[in-house]
């Protein structure tokens, strides 16, 4: 038996979390399947309306402007890193 406490001791948190399988690529591909089964008429089911996804190519550009991000934010940083070690210069041996 335990002995009684004035402080409320809380117990762990438990989760019943079940870690699945996710491959992106597997579902833009039944995805696509599905959206030219409905455009073309052979739909598996039919209270499904066709809707194009523009959204597919909205995506194609990011990966570019990510990385002309990356290599000016390295470039300032370079551009930075000489002007302070001029400026050192300058002062210890000037």
């Amino acid at each position: 038996m335990a002995l009684p406490s004035f402080f409320k001791i809380n117990k762990n948190r438990r989760f019943n979390y079940i870690p699945r399988y996710y491959d992106p690529g597997k579902e833009e591909l039944e995805e696509r399947i599905r959206d030219i089964e409905i455009e073309m008429g052979v739909s598996r089911k039919d209270d499904e309306v066709y809707t194009p996804r523009i959204h597919r190519g909205m995506m194609t550009g990011r990966h570019s402007s990510r990385r002309k991000a990356n290599f000016q934010s390295n470039l300032r940083l370079l551009v930075i890193l000489a002007i302070l070690l001029l400026i050192s210069y300058i002062l210890f041996f000037a």
